[in-house]
């Protein structure tokens, strides 16, 4: 069910999804968060996909939050809110609301979602793109306990990574990290197999790739070890050798569905892990609202020292010194980069 409305305010949204309930026979609220999504009218519709696709894993009040720029100053600065309401299945397991702010009201939007937010329930606000340097300052941001952005979709990616680390908040996060959990599993899972010391580790992946940027800070700092960064031309994370005094680990997947597992005295094992899209990797972040402390370690860790030519180790694990430490090169020149891409 579907309802339009045009110059309304927030009562009347909430009086029309009161409506549109009962109308399609459920007055109860069955849903366990509010997903408030900031996003433009070119990614509005992909946007809009995917929340509702995982909220069928989390059934959820969507607010999508539009910000109309007006062309002529006059228009700019009258303020209007039209809406567009959804219950039952044109929203997926929840409610969506569809907010397009014009003029000064593009400036207020905190004022127009407040109202409409579920009442003692978390919120969790998603940027697709253009997200704010400080999210947990932004307006809408400081309405969150969660914050979801996502490097990826930045102009400078890696860039963006150090923006992120400088502005952390707890409840943070960004989907290029949620992209490689499937990665960090298969590796923790194979030292858990093969019990060795680390010595060194190498992430292969495209360039300015931030996933594989932060798989590699992650590696870094969790084990106090040189991690080396080789570019390929994908697609995303490509590949991840762990060196240990026993032999070596590789994950490597080159066709982005399909990986290999090798380990010293073992078969070959094929992996499931492919690329996932963006309703499993919101759905994902959606079942956390506590702050993640280890995305926290690894995006402070800093990109740069990636880059720097020098050595690219953390704090050693216990205080010790990591064994086999050796210098792990700087990230190839641009004309190289270009070649691989």
């Amino acid at each position: 069910m579907k309802i339009d409305l045009t110059e309304t305010t927030s009562s009347q949204i909430n009086q029309a999804l009161v409506s549109a309930r009962r109308a399609i026979g459920t007055p109860a609220i069955g849903m366990v968060l509010t997903l408030v999504i900031v996003t433009d009218e070119e990614n509005a519709y992909d946007a809009l996909k995917s929340a509702g696709d995982a909220s069928r894993e989390h059934p959820s009040r969507i607010i999508a939050v539009i910000k109309r720029v007006s062309r002529s100053p006059r228009a700019r600065r009258d303020a209007r809110l039209d809406a567009e309401v959804r219950v039952g299945s044109d929203a997926g397991t929840g409610e969506t609301v569809v907010l397009r702010l014009h003029g000064e009201l593009a400036n207020h939007a905190q004022s127009v979602v407040l109202p409409l937010l579920l009442p003692d329930a978390p919120v969790v606000v998603w940027w697709p793109e253009d997200a704010p340097a400080d999210p947990a300052k932004d307006p809408l941001g400081a309405l969150a306990q969660r914050r979801i952005t996502d490097s990826y979709s930045a102009e400078a990616p890696l860039d963006e990574l150090a923006v992120r680390a400088a502005a952390y908040s707890p409840g943070d996060t960004d989907l290029a990290w949620t992209r490689i959990t499937p990665w960090r599993s298969m590796l923790a899972a194979a030292l858990d197999q093969q019990p060795a010391t680390v010595i060194g580790a190498t992430v292969e992946g495209e360039s300015d790739n931030p996933s594989c940027e932060l798989l590699a800070m992650w590696l870094a700092d969790r084990l106090g070890v040189p991690v080396e960064r080789t570019l390929s031309a994908g697609p995303g994370l490509t590949a991840v050798r762990l060196e240990t005094k026993n032999g070596v680990i590789v994950l490597d997947r080159a066709d982005g569905s399909l990986a290999t597992l090798s380990m010293q005295g073992q078969p070959d094992r094929a992996v499931a892990l492919k690329r996932r899209e963006t309703a499993e990797l919101l759905a994902e972040e959606l079942r956390r609202l506590d702050p993640d402390n280890t995305y926290e370690s690894a995006v402070k860790f800093g990109v740069e020292k990636l880059h720097a030519g020098g050595e690219v180790t953390a704090e050693p694990v216990d205080g010790k010194s990591a064994e086999g430490e050796r210098k792990a090169p700087a990230k190839k020149a641009p004309a190289k980069k270009a070649a691989a891409k």
